[in-house]
């Protein structure tokens, strides 16, 4: 079989809840040989969220593809197994306090010595340094000093923060993409580097021009609801038989398309219909124009109408209607994949689709401690040893 593309790349994760994991997760996907070092306790996504028979879903899905190893790192002896794990690894992630790895000599000084094309990814709410670098750090907090939850909800209503990690997910990509920027730097010049990741800073760069307006204009994005300030109509509608649609016309052909769909080309003609920006100011109007039509109609027939007419329009979904989707089963989106403990299960696909190394989740969420034993001989650790580091609680 053709090696996945990051077949050889060997990751350790020491990291939890939530950004750090997933970098490792979708590393792992494309074939890197990641290995989870979970306190002897457990990862905290083991009990984190939903479960099933007092198995964690979560978990299932942050660890697929990954060996879960138990070591207790806040041990010596738990320090020397990792720092033989150290010498023969490309990357470790880490989401640990700053200042905790170097009061285990851990640091990266130390790590690097050991292995000088080591790549240490450290995620944190604040990053390593600053006024802030040691206060704990959740995705929660950078959605609210990022901007992101000042600009979301409805203009009369309070900030509004996301049902899920929206910060931590987009802080695992930026990691994954980190350390693939660290890799092709240490292919060019032999020697790896430390990443520092605040949590705080993807998610800033991602709300576009908000800082750059602030700056050069003095303007602060309010908060619009479904509503746009650069395009109307762009809303979500109800149609006639309870269903939800979303609506978006960036394009002026497409806002174009809708009206005429709706049966009010007249106020195409108006002079503020002519961009984006001045629809946006007309979006009272507007939104009566289109909701009205959609409201008439059952969701059936205003997806069909949208569809024949070339007009952005999609269905709003729940996790349920996810699995019954047509295009989300012909990109294979969703998989079904065997579970030690759970039988069946399935859960989102890999992030794309490569077409000639394609990635593969190999297996879900192991049991804790499911590949200690196998990963630990191969730093010479035989029965004895393992029996011993059981004993005192290094190792489950």
């Amino acid at each position: 079989m053709t090696p996945q593309p990051l077949t050889g790349i060997r990751v350790l994760d020491i990291a939890t809840l939530f950004a750090g994991p997933l970098a490792a997760t979708l590393l792992a996907d494309f074939g890197a040989e990641v290995v989870k070092i979970e306190h002897p306790a457990g990862d905290p996504v083991r009990g984190h969220g939903a479960q099933r028979a007092g198995v964690g879903l979560w978990w299932k899905l942050l660890g697929r593809g990954k060996q879960s190893v138990t070591l207790y790192l806040g041990e010596p002896r738990g320090q020397e197994i990792f720092r033989r794990m150290v010498a023969d690894a490309d990357v470790v992630i880490e989401n640990f306090r700053p200042g905790t790895l170097e009061r285990w000599g851990l640091g990266y000084p130390e790590l690097r010595a050991l292995n000088p094309r080591l790549v240490l990814a450290r995620v944190t709410g604040f990053g390593q340094f600053g006024p802030y670098a040691r206060r704990p750090g959740f995705g929660t907090l950078a959605e609210a000093m990022s901007g992101f939850a000042a600009v979301t909800g409805e203009p009369d209503g309070p900030p509004t923060l996301p049902p899920f990690g929206l910060a931590d997910g987009i802080a695992a990509l930026t990691t994954t993409f980190a350390i693939m920027t660290a890799l092709r730097a240490r292919e060019r010049d032999g020697a790896g580097q430390q990443i520092d990741l605040a949590i705080i800073e993807p998610i800033l760069t991602l709300l576009g021009p908000q800082i750059i307006a602030y700056d050069q204009l003095g303007e602060l994005q309010p908060r619009m609801g479904n509503r746009s300030s650069n395009n109307a109509p762009r809303n979500t509608y109800r149609t006639a038989d309870g269903g939800w649609v979303a609506v978006s016309t960036s394009a002026q052909s497409v806002a174009e398309r809708v009206l005429w769909l709706v049966g009010r080309p007249d106020l195409i003609e108006q002079p503020w219909f002519a961009t984006g920006a001045e629809r946006a100011t007309h979006a009272d109007e507007l939104d009566a124009a289109v909701g009205g039509w959609i409201g008439r109609h059952s969701t059936e027939e205003v997806l069909t109408a949208f569809d024949q007419a070339e007009a952005a329009i999609a269905p709003i979904y729940t996790a349920a209607d996810v699995f019954t989707d047509p295009q989300f089963q012909a990109l294979g989106s969703i998989i079904t994949l065997p579970d030690a403990e759970l039988g069946q299960v399935r859960m989102q696909n890999i992030l794309f689709r490569l077409s000639e190394t394609p990635g593969e989740i190999r297996w879900t969420g192991p049991p804790l401690g499911a590949h200690t034993d196998e990963v630990l001989e191969r730093y010479g650790i035989d029965a004895a040893g393992l029996a011993e580091l059981r004993s005192a609680g290094v190792i489950r």
